[in-house]
């Protein structure tokens, strides 16, 4: 019973929310009935001067520390009623805000006695006992009610209490004190204050959520709020209070506090009923407007409570839709009432025709009328008075009457709501005098009182009709009868008078409703800022708008653009820049709506600003705000700001961008900064789908892409003005034949101009003409250009000199002098003269067709008729002799230029030196450089790039390096040809890392190496085994997205088979196959060698035989590969089967094969394996090199010569890989004056460098690069042998230090430097590797003097051949080092004891030893050596290799 009646006690003022949002809603336009009363109630009120003195009650004594001041007895006023949001202050109210305020009190006095009338006609089932105790508990509670009321105010409440006049309950006290509460807020507080002093009850939850719903009702949040704080510990966790203090919030719209309460419910354990999610929605509602899909979620917020919302959930957002006119989200709640079965009420229909009403949809509000029939409810005043309103906002005066009469069949008479809206729509319709009849009825005929509502909305209408006298009548009329004129009776006078221009009256008006103590709203304070603005008293003007601020109001926005263009006229900037603040601050008006408003107030400079602030927040820009501020700039020159504006809104405006781009375009193009332009033209994809631009955009761009020689886009762009629609103009014309011509289109600009000529442009002979035929010139299309000179003729138009000339101009450049000649005469003969280009022409025309020889005579012939060869004539023959490279007419035509008096330009110099570059004339380009600057010419950078590229061909890269430092010694900025010439002459010096430092220089100052420098850079990588550094190159191309041709993946492929790693050369393929470039033969060969080198001849053979399916004709490279990769696993037998293999395809042997099966000869260690290999070829046709290891050698000399000629043309180093695989075998099995003259013979015929050693040269010095390891084994016995015969003559003498190069390369899997540094070494040598390059041998010509003629290593240095052929191979390749078989023990002996960093006199003594003397040695040599670095410890602490430092002076490594 106790939770029943708690409930029904917080059922009752919830029940009314449907009705009070309603009538809320109805109160959201200017002038509202409610608000009308309040203010008649609050002057009634303040009538009465006697105060309720009860001190114990009083809340200003009972809660102090709450500051309450003393109220009057509430029952001579009302509880608050909901305020009406305030209309946009416009010049004058729209008759339609009138419309709802005309209904919103008698619809809110309909649905409160709707809603009473509903409970009254709940029956409960109640038996006899029940009837009986309900009636007995009602009496007590109506008994005890009118006494308390009945106290006078000076009298207590505790004077009845304590005298029990009846028996009371609990129930019924609480009840007492929401009956007390209807009437006097403070005699409930003080029923609950007794009940509390007495201790008959503890605040239970009942009494307390009694006290806090009658507290709510008259807007007493502070007291109940304390009320709550201090019962909460008892009674916090029932659902009752939390909905009584929740609803507290509720009606003053505090979402958050009520939200804040229903989660502090959740975490007391309170579970929250639907009741709860009721009062939290009308909170929410309250709080703020129904934004989209609000609804929805509130809806499902209830739903996943795990309840369903009810009609009064629904009945509540239904009211919140009909009081913002939302008629999409009123659908939607309705909709989903139904779906979810939930049975829609009078009140849900009420709404819903008051929402229909208000959107204009009479129909769909009389259809919902007659469905609230069908469904058997009956319709109240407020249904018909809502209808009513529906029709009347149509004007539809037939359904106005239609409504009116069924309204009166139904039992409803005429109120105050009926009249005023009927009035209103005569207002509305200018019947005037039809509503001034119905006002007169109404006082008259229907005994209605006119309130404060009719006649405002009289006074309205007959403002709006400039009727402003009978206006100002009605006004007097309604002082007269005790009527107070409200704040909206108020404003329609003035909107009225400044409707009529009648300025004086409005503020008269204004004046007397301030003096009788209305507070101007909105429209009262924007009507009268309006009239002062535009009577130019901004003074008046700027202390109203502050007061207006003051009081909470803000004025419109085109009231803010008037009253910034009057103070900009004043130039108040201190006051524009306080009203910027106040529409941000005040008016919550973003920065787009305040640059709109300041830019119709002519103050663009910061209407630009807040632009920009709006852009970057995210607001879409304004087109009419755009082209203001553009307007403003452009009219003032300022054109760099309008870019700056226009650059940023680009980079932050989403929309708009096509005006963004055009207006860019335009101001860039003014500027001349056509760079900015075509990249703001050509930025958007759709840019060739400019369909709407302007042709001031096209013809501003095209005329400067032609100022600027971009002819391709200015082609584009005059296409694009075509595609517009846009005509093109006469100076369009010209600028486009320019831009055909440039391009190479003379035909079109020819049929440019036909068409310009047939729309009436005339261009006489003008300079297009010209063009014209200089293009035809260009593309060798004389007679085209003839005909257009024969046109103009024809045409009656003389040609001019440069017509003339561009005629002679076209044959020169297709080589017809004769023709050019005869123009010439022509001109002599007839006029004009021929001037120097005329000249020149002639003299180019011989140019052109190749006949230099004729140049003297053509001039010698000019200077007869008379005229003075030019400077320019003199350079047009050196530059064409000097491309033709002819360097001695050049040299000749120079000198005889300085003779002539005539200075060298720069331009001659460059052109001059860059011949002489090319034709590596090194000590001439030296010359001339040196004279250039003797001349006083600063030597421009292309002239040291060609420099450098002339020293990097020479390979003389010392002074390669000079060059570029005089390139930073004189300021000049290395540019791209720069850098890729020296990271070019790093790579073929092996500096690949120093080139790699410069390019990584080079990106860093913003310029691109070419994609040939990073394959010499790869390459040289390659070579110097730094695979990691080629590897990590390669990527950074890729993924920079450049495209790559075959040859980079061939070199890396080649950089992956000689590190023998097949995997890499497999992905290699991969991605050579994904980037589009299918692989040819050269790639599979490289991929079946990368196999090879892993020692896999299988999947070589894979390889081969996936070849062989395709269509690709096979040559002898991929049987040679599977063949090596066999025989370099020692598989001969599987070798010999495929080269057999190879024969019965048809596929004859080459000296592919031949040197295959020679070079793994050469590596293999006995005489039958040897044999066995030789006799293979033997069999397929190729004896040589069996003969000469069986036969008599000294007899095929001249067949190896002959097979040496032979193979000499052939590409792929043919000859040369022969003779070094062939000079192996010879050397390995101890034939070496075979060996000897085998490699003189690859001398002669050129195979190996001439300067392989050179001594009689006088320069000691030898290169053995490119050479095997038994071929560079044979080329040092010789060397030595010519060294050693100059050294006992005495001739050639030898310079200081004698150098061996040997290079860093591997040849076959044998490093030469090794090779021959064992060899040396174990003879004792002098030679020490250099300290400053790798892959050089250096020895002082003294000490290598002494060597040669004591040594007893080189006591007989003469090549012989072995008496019979050895058994096994006098040579070994281990690490990389041919080495001979006998010296491999010992060689591996020193070097694991010792390591690398053994002298050469120590190796060769070392490795004559026994091993077990050897042993001792090494032992001692140690042990010695620690002691002596001990001792220099102690003797010289800190430097600790100084006992070593000079011993090891010149080696680097070994």
């Amino acid at each position: 019973m106790a939770v029943s009646a708690g409930a029904l006690a917080f059922a009752s003022p919830l029940s009314l929310a449907p009705a009070l949002s309603v009538r809320a809603a109805l109160n959201s336009t200017s002038v509202t009935v409610s608000e009308i009363k309040d203010e008649q109630g609050s002057s009634s009120s303040s009538t009465s001067t006697q105060k309720f003195t009860y001190s114990r009650a009083s809340p200003a004594v009972r809660w102090p520390h709450l500051n309450l001041r003393e109220t009057n007895d509430s029952r001579n006023s009302a509880p608050s009623q909901p305020v009406s949001s305030p209309v946009s202050p416009t010049d004058v109210p729209d008759s339609d805000e009138f419309a709802g305020s005309v209904g919103s009190s008698e619809e809110q006095k309909a649905n409160e006695e709707s809603a009473v009338a509903s409970r009254r006609r709940r029956v409960k089932k109640m038996n006899k006992v029940a009837l009986i105790r309900a009636k007995d508990w009602r009496e007590r509670v109506k008994f005890l009610t009118d006494k308390i009321l009945a106290l006078k105010p000076n009298q207590f409440v505790a004077d009845i209490l304590d005298a029990r006049p009846v028996q009371m309950t609990p129930t019924d006290y609480c009840f007492v004190v929401k009956s007390v509460g209807q009437e006097s807020w403070q005699r409930a507080l003080e029923v609950f204050e007794w009940l509390n002093l007495r201790h008959w009850l503890s605040p239970n939850a009942r009494m307390v959520a009694a006290i806090l719903g009658v507290l709510g009702r008259w807007n007493q949040e502070s007291l109940a709020v304390e009320i709550f704080t201090r019962a909460e510990p008892a009674v916090g966790d029932t659902v009752q209070v939390y909905n009584a203090m929740m609803g507290v919030y509720s009606r003053s719209g505090k979402f958050s506090k009520a939200q804040e309460l229903l989660d502090a419910m959740r975490q007391r354990g309170c579970v929250p009923d639907l009741i709860s999610f009721n009062i939290l929605i009308n909170a929410r509602l309250k709080s703020g407007g129904l934004t989209p899909n609000l609804a929805v979620e509130l809806l499902d917020m209830v739903r996943d409570s795990g309840l369903r919302p009810d009609a009064i959930t629904y009945n509540t957002l239904l009211s919140a839709c009909s009081r913002d006119s939302n008629l999409e989200g009123a659908v939607k709640v309705f909709e989903d009432m139904e779906a979810h079965r939930c049975q829609p009420d009078l009140w849900t229909y009420n709404a819903m025709i008051s929402v229909y009403g208000r959107c204009g949809l009479a129909a769909e509000a009389e259809r919902l009328f007659t469905e609230l029939e069908l469904k058997g409810y009956f319709p109240d005043a407020v249904t018909y008075n809502s209808l009513l309103y529906a029709f009347a906002r149509e004007r539809n005066t037939e359904k106005v009457k239609e409504v009116y009469q069924e309204m009166q069949k139904m039992g409803f008479g005429k109120d105050e709501m009926t009249y005023n809206t009927i009035i209103h729509m005569y207002g509305k319709q200018g019947q005037l005098d039809l509503a001034l009849q119905l006002y007169k009825d109404m006082k008259g005929l229907s005994g209605r009182n006119p309130d404060a509502v009719t006649y405002t909305v009289l006074i309205d209408s007959l403002g709006k009709a400039n009727r402003t006298v009978e206006a100002a009548a009605l006004m007097s009329e309604m002082l007269d009868v005790g009527i107070k004129p409200t704040l909206q009776t108020y404003s329609a006078l003035i909107c009225g008078y400044a409707k009529a221009g009648k300025r004086e009256e409005a503020e008269d008006t204004f004046s007397c409703m301030l003096r009788s103590g209305t507070k101007p709203d909105n429209l009262a304070y924007s009507v009268m800022l309006d009239v002062f603005l535009r009577g130019s008293k901004t003074r008046k003007a700027w202390a109203l708008y502050r007061d207006m601020i003051s009081d909470g109001h803000t004025p419109s926005q085109s009231l803010y653009e008037l009253m910034i263009l009057e103070l900009m006229k004043e130039n108040r900037s201190d006051y524009i820049q306080k009203t910027i603040r106040d529409m941000e601050e005040l008016c919550g008006m973003n920065p787009l709506e305040i640059s709109s408003v300041l830019v119709k107030g002519e103050c663009f400079d910061l209407a630009a600003r807040q632009l920009k602030v709006a852009i970057t927040n995210g607001y879409e820009l304004q087109n009419d705000t755009l082209l203001s501020i553009l307007g403003s700039y452009s009219s003032s020159g300022r054109h760099s700001e309008a870019c700056e504006l226009l650059e940023y809104l680009k980079e932050h405006a989403g929309g708009s961008k096509r005006l963004i781009n055009e207006a860019l375009i335009v101001l860039h193009c003014k500027v001349n900064n056509i760079v900015a332009a075509l990249e703001e033209y050509f930025a958007d994809a759709c840019v060739h789908g400019w369909s709407s631009g302007s042709s001031t955009m096209y013809e501003s761009l095209l005329h400067c892409c032609v100022a600027n020689e971009h002819y391709a886009e200015a082609s584009q762009v005059f296409s694009d003005l075509r595609l517009s629609g846009c005509e093109a103009s006469e100076s369009v014309c010209k600028s486009m034949v320019v831009v055909y011509c440039e391009l190479g289109f003379p035909e079109t600009a020819h049929q440019l101009v036909n068409q310009a000529e047939t729309k009436g442009f005339h261009f006489a002979c003008s300079p297009m003409y010209t063009d014209i035929i200089e293009a035809y010139g260009k593309l060798k299309l004389w007679q085209k250009a003839e005909s257009v000179v024969g046109n103009l003729r024809q045409s009656g138009r003389t040609p001019d000199l440069k017509t003339w000339n561009s005629l002679m101009t076209a044959y020169a450049e297709c080589g017809c002098y004769e023709r050019a000649r005869a123009i010439f005469n022509t001109m002599m003969r007839d006029g004009p003269s021929p001037s120097v280009e005329s000249m020149n022409t002639l003299l180019h025309a011989l140019c052109v067709d190749g006949r230099l020889e004729e140049l003297y005579v053509v001039v010698e012939d000019l200077q007869d008729m008379g005229f003075k060869i030019s400077k320019s004539s003199i350079l047009l023959m050196l530059d064409a002799f000097a491309r033709a490279g002819n360097i001695f007419e050049v040299k000749k035509i120079y000198n005889s230029m300085k003779a002539a008096g005539y200075l060298p330009t720069i331009r001659l110099y460059r052109m001059i030196i860059e011949l002489l570059c090319r034709g590596k004339r090194v000590r001439d380009a030296e010359v001339m450089v040196s004279e250039m600057e003797e001349a006083g010419f600063k030597v421009e950078l292309a002239v040291w790039n060609s420099m450098l590229k002339m020293y990097t061909a020479i390979e003389d890269y010392k002074k390669t390096v000079q060059v570029f430092q005089r390139i930073k010694e004189t300021g000049l900025e290395p540019d791209e040809t720069t850098y890729n010439t020296l990271i070019i002459m790093y790579c073929r010096d092996r500096r690949p890392e120093e080139g790699y430092l410069l390019m990584q220089k080079m990106r860093n100052i913003g310029l691109d190496p070419k994609l040939d420098t990073y394959k010499s850079l790869i390459s040289a990588f390659g070579k110097q085994k730094c695979l990691e550094q080629a590897e990590q190159l390669f990527e950074e191309l890729l993924s920079k997205g450049y495209k790559l041709d075959r040859s980079f993946y061939h070199t890396m492929m080649k950089i992956s088979r000689d590190s023998g790693s097949d995997a890499k050369a497999e992905k290699l393929l991969e991605m050579m196959k994904n980037a589009g470039i299918e692989p040819n033969l050269a790639t599979m060969h490289l991929l079946m060698v990368s196999y090879s080198s892993s020692g896999k001849p299988q999947e070589a053979e894979k390889v081969l035989s996936n070849l062989k399916e395709t269509d690709v004709e096979l040559t002898t490279l991929p049987y040679s590969s599977v063949i090596d990769a066999y025989l370099r696993s020692k598989d001969y037998t599987s070798g010999i089967e495929r080269l057999l293999e190879m024969k019965r395809e048809g596929l004859e042997p080459d000296h592919r094969i031949w040197t295959c099966f020679v070079r793994a000869a050469s590596f293999s260690k006995e005489k039958n394996e040897v044999m066995l290999l030789l006799k293979a070829l033997q069999d397929i046709g190729f004896d040589l090199p069996i003969r000469l290891l069986a036969g008599r050698p000294e007899l095929l000399v001249s067949e190896v010569d002959e097979w040496f000629e032979k193979l000499k043309p052939i590409e792929d180093n043919a000859a040369l890989n022969f003779a070094n695989a062939l000079l192996n075998l010879l050397w390995a099995f101890e034939l070496r004056a075979t060996a000897s003259w085998v490699f003189q013979l690859a001398i002669k015929r050129g195979i190996f460098s001439r300067d392989v050693f050179r001594v009689a040269e006088k320069d000691w010095g030898a290169d053995f690069r490119r050479l095997s390891g038994g071929a560079a084994l044979v080329a040092l016995t010789l060397w030595l042998d010519h060294m050693q015969d100059a050294s006992l003559e005495g001739y050639p003498e030898s310079p200081k230090s004698v150098v061996l190069i040997t290079g860093t390369a591997e040849y076959n899997g044998i490093s030469l430097d090794k090779t021959l540094k064992a060899c040396l070494w174990e003879m004792g040598s002098p030679y020490l590797p250099c300290k400053t390059r790798t892959g050089l041998l250096v020895a002082k010509a003294h000490s290598l003097r002494m060597w040669l003629k004591d040594s007893p290593f080189c006591f007989d240095l003469e090549l012989k051949d072995s008496v019979s052929l050895p058994e096994s191979s006098a040579m070994e390749l281990i690490d990389g080092c041919f080495i001979r078989r006998g010296l491999v023990p010992a060689f591996n002996h020193i070097k694991e004891r010792l390591g690398g960093f053994v002298s050469p006199k120590k190796f060769s003594r070392l490795a004559l030893l026994p091993d077990e003397m050897r042993e001792r040695v090494i032992k001692t040599d140690i042990e010695g050596h620690r002691q002596k670095l001990e001792k220099m410890k102690k003797k010289n602490q800190g430097n600790e290799t100084n006992g070593v430092s000079t011993r090891r002076k010149f080696i680097r490594s070994s």
